[in-house]
This record gives C-alpha cells, sequence and structure tokens, in this order.
C-alpha cells in the first residue's frame, strides 16, 4: 500500500516486561531499569499488561504463563459487585476499595480482550467480564475503556446484549463532535488518553451498525491527529492536558497517549481502509524510535524498555510499567499494520 512510512519492523522483545513482573503481576514502577517492587502493583498496569499478551498473535510458553499471571490478578481485584480495587502492596494487601474508576474499565477491556483473543481463558474471563458489564462509571474515560472491552466480546460474542448496552452507553456519555472547525473535540480540553474516546466510538458505530456513531468517532479522531501531528511526527498533548491559545510542541509527552492513537488509528484502518490511518499507526511507532519533538528514542535498545515521558530536553530515563506496556502495544499495531497492508 502506498504512502506508508518506510521504516523497518521492530523487534517486539517483552523481556523487560517480565523483568518488571512476578508470580502475582506487574510492578508499577521502575528506577532506570531496576525495578522497586517496594511500591507495589496496580490494576491499571497488570490490565494492559494482560492486554499486550493476548494481542500476541504466536506467544511463546513464557507469553501465555505472564497472561496467566496477569489473569489471576485482574480476577481476584474484582469484588462480587463487579467493581475493582486497583492497588495492591508489596506484601499483597489491597490499598483501596472496589470502585468504578479508570481500573475497572481497563480490567473490562482486558477481560473483553481475553475473552476475544485467549481461547483458554476466554469463558473465565466472560464471566468476570459479566460481572461488571452491567455497572456504569460516572468517569468518561472509564467507560470508554470498558466499552473497548465490550467490542472486543462482540468479536466473539456478536448477540451479547450487555456489550451491546454498554457501548449504548459509551456513545451518549461522549456525545457528538463539537460544531466548532478548529475545535472538533466534545470536551473544553484534551487531558489523558484522549483517542480512546474516538477508538470506543468507532467501536461502537462498526459493532452497533450505526453509521452516524462511525462518522462522529472516525471525525474526532482526524481533528485530534492534526492536532497531534507536527510535521512529519507525533506531537503527543502533554501530561498537563492541552486546549486552543496554549503553545505546541508541550511536555512532558507520555507513551500512553501515544499508544492511544495507535489504537485508534488502527481500528479506523481495520474499519475504512484507508491508508491514512496505517501511515498514522506507522508515525506513533516512530515517535518511540526517535522521530519526536525532541529527536530522542523511547525504546531502550539495551533493556527492551520505554522510557517514561519525553521531555524538552531529553527522555525520562525510568522505565516502568505503564510506559514500557505502551511502546509495546503500539509496536504490536504497527507489525500488524505492516502485515495487512503490505
Amino acid at each position: 500500500m502506498s504512502g506508508l512510512p518506510t521504516v523497518k519492523s521492530t523487534a517486539i522483545s517483552y523481556e523487560h516486561m517480565y523483568r518488571l513482573s512476578d508470580v502475582h503481576g506487574i510492578f508499577e514502577h521502575a528506577e532506570f531499569t531496576e525495578l522497586r517492587p517496594e511500591h507495589g502493583y496496580c490494576l491499571d498496569d497488570v490490565a494492559r499488561a494482560l492486554i499486550v499478551c493476548v494481542r500476541e498473535p504466536d506467544p511463546t510458553a513464557e507469553l501465555t504463563m505472564a497472561a496467566r499471571t496477569y489473569f489471576r490478578f485482574v480476577t481476584r481485584a474484582q469484588s462480587t459487585n463487579g467493581r475493582f480495587r486497583n492497588r495492591m502492596s508489596a506484601t499483597l494487601a489491597w490499598e483501596d476499595v472496589p470502585s468504578l474508576n479508570d481500573h475497572w474499565g481497563r480490567a473490562l477491556w482486558a477481560l473483553g480482550s481475553a475473552v476475544s483473543r485467549a481461547p483458554h481463558l476466554t469463558w473465565h474471563a466472560l464471566e468476570h467480564f459479566e460481572r461488571g458489564v452491567r455497572l456504569r462509571s460516572e468517569h468518561t474515560r472509564a467507560m470508554a475503556f470498558a466499552g473497548l472491552g465490550a467490542a472486543e466480546v462482540l468479536k466473539a460474542i456478536p448477540r451479547h446484549a450487555a456489550s451491546r448496552a454498554l457501548l449504548i452507553s459509551c456513545v451518549e456519555r461522549i456525545g457528538s463532535p463539537a460544531e466548532n472547525a478548529a475545535w472538533r473535540w466534545p470536551e473544553p480540553r484534551l487531558t489523558y488518553s484522549n483517542a480512546s474516546l474516538a477508538d470506543v466510538l468507532i467501536a461502537a458505530g462498526s459493532a452497533l451498525g450505526e453509521d452516524q456513531v462511525l462518522r462522529d468517532g472516525i471525525s474526532m479522531l482526524e481533528w485530534l491527529l492534526d492536532v497531534e501531528t507536527s510535521g512529519d511526527h507525533i506531537s503527543a498533548t502533554p501530561v498537563g492536558g492541552w486546549q486552543l491559545g496554549e503553545p505546541r510542541p508541550a511536555f512532558d509527552q507520555q507513551p500512553i497517549e501515544v499508544a492511544a492513537l495507535a489504537d485508534a488509528c488502527a481500528r479506523a484502518f481495520d474499519v475504512t481502509g484507508d491508508s491514512r490511518w496505517a501511515a498514522a499507526v506507522l508515525r506513533c511507532e516512530k515517535w518511540f524510535l526517535g522521530a519526536n519533538d525532541s529527536s530522542v528514542a523511547l525504546l531502550d535498545q539495551a533493556s527492551g524498555g520505554g522510557c517514561d515521558g519525553l521531555q524538552r530536553e531529553g527522555r525520562n530515563e525510568n522505565q516502568g510499567a505503564e510506559s514500557t506496556l505502551a511502546m509495546l502495544s503500539t509496536f504490536q499495531q504497527a507489525r500488524r499494520i505492516r502485515l495487512v497492508a503490505g
């Protein structure tokens, strides 16, 4: 397919992910490449790790074992009422109460991914997914993450009523793009994991057969991609967010923003076949390889880890779970796009 950046496919190494993990889950923080177990685990990251594992089309025995470890953590974090705890100490004590914050949504996303992509986990994952899918969060991004899990379930079980209902709730929560051509986003400010909102609208429109919802998602993603592109590279929304009138580029830029954009653009390509979305996924990959506002790679070639943020003068050298998993997820999407797009 013409128009795709000519970037050599990046080898995907899961070694740093394994290095951050033990028999219970994946530790949240690292100092440089060394894990900091004293900070414990969080479900947000374990759910991300499970998604990365089950997305791998040809998993090794080690990756399959890691998926089982992360899956156990996710299911043990769930309460009988479908909510989830997020934080576990290094001594394996839960440090919070079950809630419906972002980690609830990410857990459902991970469970939904296991339903559709991991046959050895499907029915156990579905049991836990169904325990949480009928709940609704007051937080828009939590709903978006959960909706992405529902979209995964519908790939395996197209008539799954609770998943369809959750996607309808997501559409209602997010709303339509703003009519202002200069600001098409349905929120007054870009904050975090922005592309996930467009991603779930595209998923919902496709799964539910709602063409207007699909068009809304594509329109939002078009605008966001324009905002987050500078010349020939991705210029991600910084950790403090962004709105019209504020300077760009801005820092710190976080790997999770680029990973969310890669996911959404990959879905847009799958639905439309438009090569611009495939090219955007590969630009997300290049962001990790140094095609960014600071011209510095976030991939540590020696460790296989992903650095925690892009700064004006370089990078945050710590290689925690969130950033490493965001990088791996983006590399997975780029590899798949190359195989599909040719």
